[in-house]
């Protein structure tokens, strides 16, 4: 069993979506036996890399905020960010029947894909966050 997991995780790491550079997830899913504990370190990388976002984003309205009209720019783009994100999740499992279509895989999968999309943006908003480093 422990073989399979282990067969199953480095066919798995060649996804896309699933190329994770954090230490914390390398280290959790070399550890996990199961796919619930998979899942479960999946689910903790999109929650470092939402908790990431969250502050990278309040510094950047902190600095941008004696500009009321960046601010809301920087706010209008945000939500625009967060609509793609979520569209592009959906397109990628378009399937309305998703565990069934794509079985106990799906929550992993979208948990270290949503973890890299935000990775993403968290470089874009530190790459804005250099306009307001005044």
């Amino acid at each position: 069993m422990r073989y399979l997991a282990v067969v199953l995780f480095t066919a798995l790491s060649s996804f896309p979506c699933l190329g994770q550079s954090s230490e914390q997830y390398r280290i959790c899913s070399e550890r996990a036996k199961t796919q619930a504990e998979m899942t479960a370190c999946a689910h903790q990388e999109a929650v470092r890399a939402d908790a990431e976002l969250k502050d990278i984003y309040r510094k950047l309205l902190s600095r941008a905020a004696s500009r009321p009209e960046a601010v809301a720019k920087i706010q209008a783009a945000e939500r625009a960010w967060i609509a793609y994100r979520d569209a592009y999740i959906d397109a990628m499992y378009s399937a309305k029947n998703k565990q069934a279509e794509y079985g106990s895989i799906y929550p992993m999968e979208v948990d270290l894909l949503r973890a890299k999309l935000t990775q993403r943006q968290v470089a874009a908003l530190k790459e804005l966050l250099q306009q307001y480093s005044n």
